[in-house]
């Protein structure tokens, strides 16, 4: 008895082990800083598993205290794939982020340990966390106050190092305020800036802030990806825990299954075919995220039941085709195919896709029976 309890708890704890996400302690040598650094790394749930798939990566400056809350809401947006699985880095700094976020006092950039700092991250680490994990090509940058100023400087590289800047309650640099519409607009680069303050944040960061808001918002450029916050009763270090989620459900927005909001105010809305909507999807995480992902499911069920509801017939048979060779085994693709000879006066093609689709795996309310029931009804409308 002694061993088949053993036994259970042995099984137990290897399932709870491997569906959770990986921590791991580094202590990296940099020999621009000349010391070791203390890094925290999360991996994805299936890194172990899935030895294909590759990852963006997330940097988390102040990882002190700041990597928990970023760690814990990626895996929890990944894990409802509202954003990519992604790798998470978290640089322990403690004290020396004072010394690490240094500037000059005549031109506010980068000087000495802070210039040290910067070409560590840019030269040292992230080349090494592409070396030794398999990285996408989107990274994003995370900071808070002293850090999240720091951050910005990486946008002055050509091309910016980050693809996404989450900068909570920024302590900016002289001059940043004006830099940053300045070079924004410059930027070649599908850039995603997320700023975040609280009524109750300190009120010089807070002013700060809402001024920078005022001139960022008012940017014209199709690569700059543009949002502010400003939580109501937050504090400097309580709107962390808000903003967190907040920044990465908008940067990661195209990424989200197609919801019912999308379903009903876009996709049923559009002027243009629906089956180019759906690849135009996929098209842009490809090219924002460096991810080929599969089609969802659920996003085939969504656009072939908008394609349908429309009578966009057409849309109807492309979307179905691209289902079928990826979900061969499915009824779904075969379903709507069928539906699309119906609609263009072939009923007996429609009959046969029908009737040949018996020992496919059923799917959201397309059951076997409701596939013979289409075929019976085709049978007896024309006699065939």
């Amino acid at each position: 008895m002694k061993k088949i309890g053993l036994l259970f708890i042995c099984i137990f704890f290897g399932l709870e082990t491997y569906s959770q996400s990986q921590i791991m302690y580094e202590e990296f040598q940099s020999y621009k800083l000349n010391e070791y650094r203390k890094l925290k790394i999360q991996l994805p749930r299936d890194y172990d598993t899935n030895t294909e798939k590759v990852y963006p990566i997330i940097i988390v400056l102040d990882a002190n205290y700041l990597f928990e809350p970023v760690a814990g809401n990626v895996d929890y947006f990944s894990y409802w794939e509202d954003m990519p699985e992604s790798i998470v880095v978290g640089i322990m700094q403690g004290e020396s982020r004072y010394d690490d976020c240094n500037y000059d006092n005549t031109n506010f950039m980068p000087a000495g340990t802070g210039a040290d700092f910067f070409e560590f991250i840019g030269l040292e680490l992230i080349p090494y966390i592409d070396n030794n994990y398999r990285t996408a090509k989107f990274t994003i940058a995370v900071g808070h106050d002293f850090t999240a100023n720091f951050i910005n400087y990486f946008l002055f590289k050509d091309p910016p190092m980050f693809n996404g800047y989450i900068n909570l309650s920024p302590d900016l640099a002289p001059y940043m305020d004006e830099r940053l519409p300045e070079r924004i607009p410059q930027i070649q680069t599908k850039t995603f800036y997320y700023l975040a303050t609280g009524s109750d944040d300190v009120k010089d960061l807070r002013e700060i802030s809402e001024m920078l808001d005022i001139s960022l918002k008012g940017l014209k450029s199709d690569n700059f990806n543009y949002t502010f916050d400003n939580f109501q009763g937050a504090t400097h270090y309580s709107l962390v825990a808000r903003a967190i989620p907040s920044a990465l459900e908008k940067m990661f927005s195209v990424y989200r299954p197609i919801s019912r909001e999308e379903y009903q105010e876009v996709i049923l809305k559009l002027k243009t075919p629906i089956s180019q909507y759906l690849i135009d999807k996929y098209t842009i995480i490809k090219d924002l995220f460096g991810l080929t992902n599969a089609i969802r499911e659920n996003d085939y069920i969504a656009t072939l039941k908008a394609a349908e509801k429309r009578k966009q017939w057409e849309s109807l048979r492309e979307i179905a085709t691209m289902a079928n060779k990826q979900y061969p085994d499915s009824v779904l693709g075969y379903y709507y195919l069928a539906r699309y000879y119906e609609e263009i006066g072939e009923p007996k093609k429609a009959m046969r896709i029908y009737q040949g689709s018996y020992d496919k795996e059923e799917v959201d309310f397309i059951t076997i029976d409701v596939m013979l029931d289409r075929a019976d009804k085709i049978k007896e409308d024309f006699g065939y």
